[in-house]
């Protein structure tokens, strides 16, 4: 009974590590934003990132995931396996958009980062229902930030 349980944990183990090994797993954990760009449909969003004036300050996990340790990798979790999920079945939207719990992250990094510059213009009022990349869409993608193509012009 017991030879059977064992043999299929090692059987487990060893394709989860054949599977990490093979998706290059870790290079998921680091912050390179040419691994966000694995996937053909960031390639205009990354294009747009690359060419624009966020690019020398903020890498993607620099808006998209939290600081702390934890819960950065936990959002990396959950991202990814919804990323995984929509690739399997074919569910990739024509247009990529940022569910709620991803906009509250977004959010709170401008804030993070521009705290100060939004308080005074807000007068204080940082818990309006507006976001930050409700007028500023382009700010951290440039001003291609909507193209569902990428262009190919490659000056910074």
């Amino acid at each position: 009974m017991k030879l059977p349980l064992a043999i299929g944990l090692v059987a487990l183990l060893a394709a989860v590590v054949v599977g990490a090994v093979a998706t290059d797993f870790t290079a998921y954990l680091g912050d390179d934003p040419t691994t966000c760009n694995n996937c053909h449909v960031m390639d205009a969003v990354y294009e747009n990132w690359f060419h624009a004036g966020h690019r020398a300050w903020a890498t993607c996990n620099d808006c998209h995931t939290p600081h702390d340790f934890i819960p950065k990798y936990v959002v990396k979790g959950i991202n990814g396996f919804n990323h995984v999920s929509a690739f399997t079945l074919g569910h990739i939207p024509e247009a990529i958009r940022a569910k709620e719990r991803s906009r509250r992250v977004v959010q709170a990094n401008c804030i993070r980062c521009h705290g100060e510059t939004v308080s005074s213009i807000a007068d204080g009022q940082m818990g309006s229902a507006r976001a930050c990349f409700d007028c500023h869409r382009q700010a951290a993608h440039g001003s291609r930030g909507t193209s569902p193509r990428p262009q190919q012009d490659k000056t910074p």
